[in-house]
C-alpha cells in the first residue's frame, strides 16, 4: 500500500515541479526586496535573515519591519504580524486533511501554510496531487523566500528603490493564474471572490490601513461561499 500510494506522487513530481517552478522565481524575487528593504532601514542582516527563517509571512514580515523601521517596538512589531497572520487559521482548515497524520508532517506543514501554498494545492484534482502540489510547493517556497532574503540584505542598500522594480505585483500575479480554474468552474468561488476583492479595494483605498490588512478582511468573502454551500 505504502509503494502504491508513493508511485503516483513520484509519477507526478516533475510536472508539480514545472508548475511550481514560477511560485518559487516569484518568492525569491519578493525576498530579495524584504531583505534589502529591512537592511537599507538600518537593520542588521541577522534580522530579516532570522525572521525569514521562524517567522516565514511575507506580508506579516513587511509590516513588522515597517513598524520597527518607523520607531516602534518589537511587541508593536510582533502584534502587527500576528494579525496580519490570522488569515493563515483559515487556510490550515482548508489545507488540514493533505498535511499528513504525523505530528512532525503537521508541525512542518503548518510553517509552510501560505496564500500561495495553499492556492496551489487546492488548485489540483484529487487529494494525492494535492498533497504532492503542497508539499513539493511549499518546501520549494520556503527555500527561494529564504535565499531571496539573505541575497537582498547582503545587497542592502545597493538595489536602491525596491519600489521602482515592481517587485510586489509578482506573488498577485501567481495568486491569480493559480485561482483561474476555481473560478472558472465554480460560481460559489466567484461570488466569494467579487466580494472579497470589493471588501479589499475598499480598504486599501482608507488611509491609515497597514499593509497586509486588506487581504485579511477579504476573508468575508468566504460568508457567501458557506451559505452556498450549505444551500
Amino acid at each position: 500500500m505504502r509503494t502504491a500510494e508513493r508511485t503516483p506522487s513520484l509519477a507526478v513530481l516533475p510536472e508539480m515541479v514545472r508548475d511550481a517552478s514560477l511560485l518559487w522565481l516569484a518568492g525569491g524575487i519578493v525576498g530579495v526586496s524584504f531583505g534589502a528593504i529591512a537592511v537599507a532601514g538600518g537593520l542588521p542582516v541577522w534580522v530579516p535573515v532570522a525572521m525569514s527563517l521562524l517567522v516565514y509571512a511575507g506580508s506579516a514580515q513587511f509590516s513588522a519591519v515597517g513598524v520597527l523601521l518607523a520607531g516602534g517596538g518589537p511587541l508593536a512589531a510582533t502584534a502587527t504580524g500576528l494579525l496580519l497572520n490570522t488569515r493563515t487559521a483559515a487556510y490550515s482548515l482548508a489545507v488540514a486533511d493533505i498535511l499528513g497524520n504525523g505530528r512532525l508532517a503537521r508541525l512542518a506543514g503548518a510553517h509552510l501554510v501560505t496564500d500561495e501554498t495553499v492556492a496551489f494545492a487546492l488548485a489540483q484534482q484529487d487529494p494525492l496531487r494535492r498533497r504532492t502540489a503542497f508539499w513539493v510547493s511549499g518546501l520549494g517556497l520556503f527555500a527561494a523566500w529564504n535565499a531571496g532574503v539573505l541575497i537582498g540584505a547582503l545587497a542592502g542598500g545597493a538595489l536602491g528603490d525596491t519600489d521602482a522594480y515592481g517587485l510586489d505585483a509578482a506573488f498577485p500575479a501567481v495568486l491569480v493564474a493559480l485561482t483561474l480554474p476555481s473560478l472558472r468552474e465554480d460560481a460559489g468561488v466567484r461570488r466569494s471572490a467579487l466580494l472579497g476583492a470589493a471588501v479589499a479595494v475598499a480598504v486599501t483605498m482608507t488611509p491609515g490601513v497597514p499593509a497586509g490588512v486588506p487581504v485579511l478582511l477579504a476573508l468575508a468573502g468566504l460568508v457567501l461561499y458557506r451559505r452556498g454551500a450549505a444551500a
